[in-house]
């Protein structure tokens, strides 16, 4: 076997969107846990709050689902959830392997007093942006995310 005679370029790591995409996430989350600090949540338990508030009722693996992620990790993120009071799991009807998902008052509580903090750490993720841009910047990010959704190790299926 023979090595390549280039070596690879050094500088290459600046040109690749993969680069910059994992960078705004670590951004991204930063953000979200300054702004939401005196919550003590994640974005991950927000998203799931959010998901779970919208559908009651959803199971574990539905709702990993709609959020992206993956299943057995979602349940350690349930775990916690239980354990602060915000969600309950309960037996379904159907299926008493199937454990179906609330939020308790205390959740909901929780959703709407954080929403005016997470709503200001998306307006700072943005804020770089001219506002004229934020859209396409949005439908860009949309575009990317469904086009690419299969190829995840977690696709959404919202």
């Amino acid at each position: 076997m023979t090595l390549p005679s280039t070596p690879i370029d050094a500088q290459a790591l600046e040109e690749l969107p993969g680069f910059y995409i994992r960078r705004l996430q670590q951004i991204a989350v930063a953000i979200f846990l300054e702004e939401t600090q005196d919550f003590g949540i994640t974005p991950v338990q927000f998203a799931a709050l959010t998901a779970i508030h919208r559908e009651p009722g959803l199971d574990q693996r539905t709702l990993a689902g709609r959020i992206g992620f993956d299943t057995s990790t979602l349940g350690s993120v349930i775990d916690r959830l239980e354990a602060r009071g915000l969600v309950v799991r309960s037996n379904s009807p159907t299926d008493r392997r199937v454990r179906l998902l609330h939020l308790t008052d205390a959740g909901i509580t929780l959703l709407r007093d954080i929403d005016p903090s997470m709503r200001k750490a998306q307006l700072r993720m943005l804020a770089p942006l001219p506002p004229e841009q934020r859209l396409v910047f949005m439908d860009m990010l949309r575009t990317l995310l469904e086009a690419n959704n299969v190829l995840s190790r977690a696709p959404s299926q919202a």
